[in-house]
């Protein structure tokens, strides 16, 4: 990424905080936490410099007067659908087990590093994309944003699946690279590539600071 002048006057016009939310995805305990559900399986050490990175992104957001919105997996034994149970018996997982990620009302759900204040936009899903069976899409535009800057966790799954809806109902979306994650780091670079060819513009937490305070 870059942070030239140059670069910067043009990231200021394209994410003027009258026009811009910054949206944090699935930063949960569950999925970030080595005392979440993932912890036992996964080295969440990978996934902590996108946790700071997004702390700094939020804080950064904050003084500038940028809405924060935080989106987040919240299941219950209901919304596990009838295929995503299936897929996880095809590919050899316990559905019963392995769909009780995020559970509402636990630990798990809570959120990690950076954290909702008093205030400000909680949207709950069920599915990947933070758009999907919710009302996010709505609570945006009644803000009167048209630009978001992404951020969260992981890069391939929940991240890019909102990033594509972003851009399909026309919002401007650019990505804080280094404050998204996955637990593989070829699948975190292929999935920023692929946003980068397809979807959304990628910038870092450094580049939008500049431009907010420039």
């Amino acid at each position: 990424m870059t942070t030239s002048p140059a670069a910067v006057d043009g990231l200021k016009a394209w994410i003027a905080p009258s026009r811009t939310a910054v949206v944090v995805i699935d930063i949960q305990v569950d999925f970030a936490s080595a005392e979440g559900a993932l912890g036992a399986y996964v080295d969440m050490a990978v996934v902590q410099p996108a946790v700071a990175a997004a702390e700094r992104l939020v804080e950064t957001a904050r003084g500038a007067g940028v809405p924060v919105v935080f989106v987040g997996l919240f299941t219950t034994p209901e919304t596990d659908s009838a295929s995503w149970k299936e897929r996880l018996r095809r590919r050899g997982g316990d559905p019963d087990d392995e769909s009780a990620l995020c559970r509402e009302g636990e630990v798990g759900s809570d959120f990690h590093g950076p954290k909702p204040a008093p205030g400000e936009l909680v949207v709950k899903k069920t599915r990947y994309s933070g758009f999907g069976g919710t009302d996010l899409d709505a609570r945006l535009k009644a803000l009167g944003v048209d630009t978001l800057v992404v951020a969260g966790l992981t890069t391939e799954c929940c991240v890019d699946s909102t990033v594509r809806d972003a851009f399909s109902l026309d919002y401007h979306v650019f990505v804080a690279a280094d404050a998204c994650a996955a637990y593989e780091a070829d699948i975190h670079a292929a999935s920023l590539k692929v946003m980068d060819l397809n979807s959304a513009i990628l910038t870092d937490t450094a580049a939008v600071a500049a431009a907010w305070s420039a």
